[in-house]
Formats: structure tokens, sequence, C-alpha cells
């Protein structure tokens, strides 16, 4: 096990927030693919491909390691996986109907309180760990990250109000429906990190085996695999039954829209970049949480809060805040602000 260092895991769990944060930017340039059918590729990298790969690559002797793992943490880290595939579902259709960052700030801001109190809560010490040495300091820095989504969620909110209804609507807007999905998500989220807990045991072989700072890749494989099964088949059944599916198949110059024959290569090309940055963003994160030292289990809130942060930025530079108010700007920078306090306070708290 590496010397702990909160500054560094804090600046590892904020390269692994860029990487989600903009993960689903190559869904807007896609072109001839439904929903269902970009969602089904970038699953096949983001769930199955890179997480095998990176395991593969980073932890020594990785597929005897997982042939020899106890049964009940493997599978335990499989079902939870897997339950978390339905919220990934969520999150994706969130983002066509609320944008990306009101979905980010209400899914993740949940994420970050289940995430981080339910692992707590099943396997004990929730009131342990306040008590150690700079635990009030960590649990502050949790509460200001709390108030900083809840802050960034009121500026997402007026951000609705001042642009034009009409215009929303036209572009698929729809509040209610894109609240209940960001919620599911934000739980079925948290409990991605529940699973990544219970994989925990998967990992400590890993360290054991040599794999150093990047035992976490051993679990991660468990808990996307899990994630990866539930989609393929939800989105196999959709595709055949939507008649979607062939959309996978090469097809002919489209006269009507002069849509050119390279768009199936680029349509993969960009679901395995955003593969990639989904699975980037899990990778920097399990380097992250080993560097936190005693308060790795504040990892997932300031991962997730990390994530919220960049969303921001990401949805400024797509110019979803574009023609807002100044009052609503102002709300921005604020809940931005406080959620860059949090960051610190956290680290130096664990430290």
């Amino acid at each position: 096990m590496s010397a702990p260092n909160s500054l560094l895991g804090t600046l590892l769990h904020a390269v692994g927030g860029i990487s989600a944060a903009s993960c689903y930017l190559p869904s807007t340039k896609t072109k001839g693919w439904s929903w269902n059918t970009y969602w089904l590729a970038q699953s096949i990298f983001a769930w199955l491909v890179m997480p095998m790969l990176l395991a593969w690559l980073t932890v020594p002797n990785f597929f005897s390691i997982i042939a020899e793992a106890p049964s009940k943490p493997f599978w335990m880290a499989f079902f939870l996986g897997g339950i978390y595939g339905f919220g990934g579902m969520s999150f994706g259709k969130a983002i066509n109907h609320i944008g990306y960052s009101l979905t980010y700030t209400i899914a993740i801001g949940i994420s970050a309180v289940v995430g981080t109190i339910m692992p707590l809560m099943v396997f004990g010490g929730l009131g342990n760990f306040f008590t150690k040495p700079g635990g009030g300091i960590v649990l502050f820095g949790m509460l200001l990250s709390i108030a900083g989504v809840v802050i960034c969620g009121w500026a997402g909110f007026k951000k609705e109000k001042d642009i034009n209804a009409e215009k929303l609507k036209s572009a698929g807007f729809n509040m209610m429906l894109g609240l209940g999905l960001s919620i599911i998500a934000g739980v079925l989220s948290g409990v991605f990190n529940l699973s990544l807990e219970f994989g925990q045991p998967i990992a400590d072989m890993a360290a054991e085996n040599g794999a150093g700072h990047f035992e976490g890749n051993a679990k991660l494989v468990v808990s996307t695999l899990g994630c990866f099964v539930v989609n393929f088949i939800w989105y196999i059944v959709v595709g055949f039954k939507q008649k979607t599916i062939q959309e996978f198949l090469p097809k002919n110059k489209n006269v009507t829209t002069q849509e050119p024959k390279n768009n199936l290569l680029r349509n993969w090309l960009l679901s395995s970049l955003t593969g990639m940055l989904w699975c980037l963003q899990f990778f920097f994160y399990g380097l992250g949480h080993v560097k936190m030292g005693e308060f790795q289990f504040v990892s997932w809130v300031l991962h997730m809060s990390m994530l919220i942060f960049f969303s921001y930025i990401v949805g400024v530079i797509m110019k979803e805040w574009k023609n807002v108010k100044k009052e609503t700007y102002a709300i921005l920078l604020v809940g931005l602000v406080v959620l860059i306090v949090s960051f610190c306070v956290t680290s130096y708290g664990s430290y």
C-alpha cells in the first residue's frame, strides 16, 4: 500500500471528474443512430472492453485473481453493479430531457450522499469515522459539498426559467420526466460505490499480487460487468423491438440527406471515446481512493463533487447557460466556489 497523500488524491479525483463530466459529449456528434444504438455501443466499451483492458494491463495475474476471488464479494459486486446499470440508463435519458448541468447536479448530488453514507451503514463505523483526528473537518467539507450541490441546482432551475419555454419545448426539454430519471440515476449511482466496497477483497488480492496503486482495477471489472450485462440485454431487446438494431449495419449513401457512408465508423469511434472517458473516471477514482488514507470513505463525495463542478464547466462550453440572467450566473458562481472550498476542506481534513 502506498503512503497516503490527500492532496494528490484530490487531484486524481479531479482528473476523474473531468473525464466523467465530458464522457457523454461525443454523443452530440453521432449521426444516423438512435439513442438506443449509441447507448448499446458505448456500453460495450465503458463497462466491458476498457475495464478488462485496464485490469489486464495493470494487475498481475488478473484472470487468476478473478478465478480465485471469494464468492460473496464477487457476486455482491456483480449484482449491485447490475442495479447501477439501470441508473446509467436513467442518467443518459435524463440528459436528453433536462441537459447536462441539471442532470449532473441532481443525479450526482444524490449519488454523493447515498454513495458515501450507504457503505458506512452497511459495513458499520458511521460514527467512528467522524471522531478520528480531522474527522470533524472532513464532515464539514462534506456538508459544504452538499451545500454547493444545492446552490448549483438552484442556479440550474433558475436557468430553465430564464430561457424561453417554447425554445425548451422544441429542444425536447421535459422537467418532470428528467427530474424523475435524475433521482433514480442518483440513488442507483450511489449503489455503484456500495458495489465497489463489496468488491474490496478482490482489490486486496490484487494488491497482494503486486498491483500497487492499480489494485482498484480488479474490483472495478466485476462491478462494471454487472452493469454491462443489464444494459446489453435491455438494449438488445429494445433494438429488436423498435427495429433500431439494423443501425449497426453499413448503409449506402442517403440520397435525401446526403449522409456519408463512413458515419458507421465515425459513430463507433465516438462511442468508444465515450466508453474510454467513462471508464477512466474510475481508473483515476481508484488511484485517488488509495491516496486518501484513513478517509478513503470520503472519496465518493469528493469525486462526485468534482464531477458536478466540471459538468458545469462543460455546460457553459456547450452554451447551456447562454441568455440567462446575471443573477443566475452569480448563483452558479457562488455554488462553484462553495464546491471548490469543499474540495480544499475535505482534503485538508483527510491530511
